[in-house]
């Protein structure tokens, strides 16, 4: 995918469906919009070949600045957030309860990483576990695990009712095609995805078996696919509603940001751009780098300075060829940069 030219949104608009140039004069504290056109550019070089992608929006949803607001990213892990949010609605509207335990086999087991897989005994066969659907959400959000979010999609419906409960909210371009089991599988070219590949060592070998140009040619497809992937507006979007309450009970939306506050991953990509005081509530997203080339590494949230100044971010990186510490440095540097364009 290629980047395009930049877009600018200074009117929320109608969902954030698009970015336009039209809108009130900057006020004093606003976001600064032309800082952001001239600087963002650096950093969309320093990720070339890798294509990287940037929103902000400003907490009262007034103005969003974003470099390419029709680009399809793909979202990897990113989905768990609004993932946990449709798993929430279902709580609401008296369909699922937190303290219901869900049965999980050996056969609904994912792909690594996932807490769940590695608790459970080897060989996998035969073992049943019980979890509560609160325990399947919070693992989802906090620690990214594919097990815990497959679960709990096909508890509410698989990716096709998570899609159209985004729809229903308004939020049209996120688009959940496929669990964990399914796409992780299609990115790196293998078979259906089986309990001994459970542990990490057992899942990259049984990976590094499939020849290296199937692997490849899988990548590039994964990057050439609609499915699962979204656009920065669409994500903006979600994040606002949340912060707002329009997506979920007062009491859920509080549970998914606590959740999202206390997330394990990605303590060097947004977080480390971020300021003394801030705080970061996010969901971050990350392909597997495979022969030198990581289709994805994302990350989305809500930040909230010192000074309760707050505004929401989305950043994506696919196709990157650089090192992990130089993708997570890319996207703290835009955390960074995001906060500048604040004052």
């Amino acid at each position: 995918m290629t980047l395009g030219r930049r877009h600018l949104l200074i009117a929320l608009g109608a969902g954030l469906a698009s970015c336009a140039r039209r809108g009130p004069a900057r006020r004093a504290g606003a976001l600064d919009t032309r800082l952001l056109d001239r600087a963002f550019p650096a950093l969309a070089a320093r990720a070339r070949p890798g294509d990287f992608n940037l929103g902000v929006l400003e907490a009262r949803g007034e103005r969003l600045w974003c470099w390419n607001s029709g680009a399809r990213m793909p979202m990897q892990s990113v989905f768990k957030a609004p993932l946990a949010a449709a798993a929430l609605a279902e709580v609401d509207a008296g369909r699922l309860k937190l303290d219901e335990r869900i049965p999980i086999g050996p056969l609904d087991l994912s792909p690594p990483p996932s807490v769940i897989d590695r608790a459970w005994p080897t060989p996998p066969e035969g073992h049943v576990m019980n979890l509560p659907a609160v325990d399947l959400i919070a693992l989802a959000v906090q620690q990214s695990d594919n097990t815990a979010a497959d679960v709990i999609m096909q508890r509410i419906g698989g990716p096709g009712a998570v899609t159209a409960w985004l729809r229903a909210k308004g939020i049209v371009d996120v688009s959940i095609d496929r669990y964990e089991r399914e796409l992780q599988q299609d990115v790196a070219g293998m078979d259906s995805f089986r309990p001994a590949w459970k542990d990490e060592a057992a899942w990259i070998a049984a990976r590094d078996a499939v020849p290296a140009p199937i692997r490849e040619g899988a990548m590039n497809a994964y990057l050439a696919d609609p499915r699962d992937t979204t656009t920065v507006p669409a994500v903006l979007s979600f994040l606002y509603k949340l912060s707002q309450g329009d997506l979920i009970s007062r009491a859920s939306t509080h549970l998914l940001l606590r959740l999202m506050a206390t997330t394990a991953t990605g303590a060097n990509r947004l977080a480390a751009g971020l300021p003394p005081g801030a705080t970061l509530a996010h969901k971050t997203g990350s392909a597997r780098t495979d022969l030198g080339f990581t289709p994805a590494t994302n990350d989305i949230g809500l930040v909230t300075l010192k000074d309760g100044r707050s505004f929401a971010i989305a950043a994506f990186l696919a196709g990157s060829t650089a090192t992990t510490s130089d993708r997570d440095r890319l996207i703290a540097d835009a955390a960074r940069l995001a906060v500048k364009a604040m004052a």
